[in-house]
């Protein structure tokens, strides 16, 4: 069951959205992981909400995720971004998770772009790097679709190509001309909120992952199902389990976050521009 988070609710927390801040029909939406929250700085002309004021929408736990939308231009282009998100190890439905793609949707938007942190589970990734999502597992186990069908989506959406192979092409050719190293990969996403042990590492690599984290799949899961265009980014924060010699800590991975943010933003914004007009 959708549990509340389904079609009519998003169109119902969408109308809140345009009557608080007069949102209008985005070129993208956009949704900020953990201490990637300064690419919303970026946004000029802004209007701010934030989730305590949205009807369904609740507060992040989670240091890092401040918990607003943020609606303005960016490279040009009209955006709508949301700083912070749901995550199923705060005790959220998978349907919560991918609730907000819904109502980015309802507010006009067909281009998604989801950015994360994750911890490297190929060994020649350093911290700072930049990954682009080519694809992910969900070893997540919940999907945000199950329960009758939601007016507007398809009840066996296609996952063959979750992130588009035309925004990637896009990605690489933005991220050459900004002289940033841009590597790709899969993307494994776990529920929590435990880091993974050394043989669930061991594992995922064996998988074909590349990035592990706890957020993004609900997402694109729902966005895909809505027709939505997808490309997704992953700051790797820190080598994972039995590759890093020293313990990880959530403080180690937003000091990472912090630093690489900057090219993370210049990068995603630099994206937006270059989206083609539909």
């Amino acid at each position: 069951m959708s549990g509340g988070y389904g079609t009519e609710a998003a169109k119902r927390t969408a109308q809140v959205i345009r009557d608080r801040i007069g949102a209008s029909v985005p070129d993208a939406a956009i949704i900020l992981g953990s201490g990637l929250g300064r690419l919303a700085d970026r946004i000029t002309n802004r209007k701010v909400l934030s989730y305590s004021d949205i009807p369904g929408f609740p507060s992040p736990t989670v240091v890092g995720h401040s918990g607003a939308v943020v609606a303005g231009t960016l490279g040009g282009r009209r955006v709508i971004a949301l700083s912070g998100r749901f995550h199923m190890y705060e005790g959220h439905e998978a349907s919560l998770a991918g609730f907000p793609v819904r109502v980015l949707h309802q507010l006009g938007a067909q281009t998604l772009i989801v950015t994360n942190a994750a911890g490297g589970v190929r060994r020649t990734f350093s911290p700072g790097d930049i990954m682009l999502i080519r694809d992910h597992i969900n070893l997540m186990f919940r999907n945000p679709l199950i329960g009758l069908v939601e007016a507007g989506e398809e009840r066996f959406p296609d996952m063959s190509e979750p992130y588009s192979l035309a925004l990637q092409q896009i990605a690489r050719g933005v991220a050459r001309a900004q002289s940033v190293t841009l590597h790709d990969g899969v993307y494994a996403g776990l529920l929590g909120p435990s880091y993974e042990t050394q043989a669930e590492v061991k594992m995922l690599a064996l998988l074909g992952a590349d990035a592990v984290g706890m957020s993004t799949v609900p997402e694109v899961i729902v966005a895909r199902a809505r027709g939505m265009r997808v490309l997704g980014f992953s700051c790797i924060t820190n080598l994972a389990s039995g590759i890093s010699a020293t313990p990880i800590t959530h403080a180690e991975v937003l000091e990472t976050t912090l630093v690489a943010s900057e090219k993370m933003s210049a990068l995603v914004a630099g994206i937006v521009e270059k989206l083609p007009v539909r």
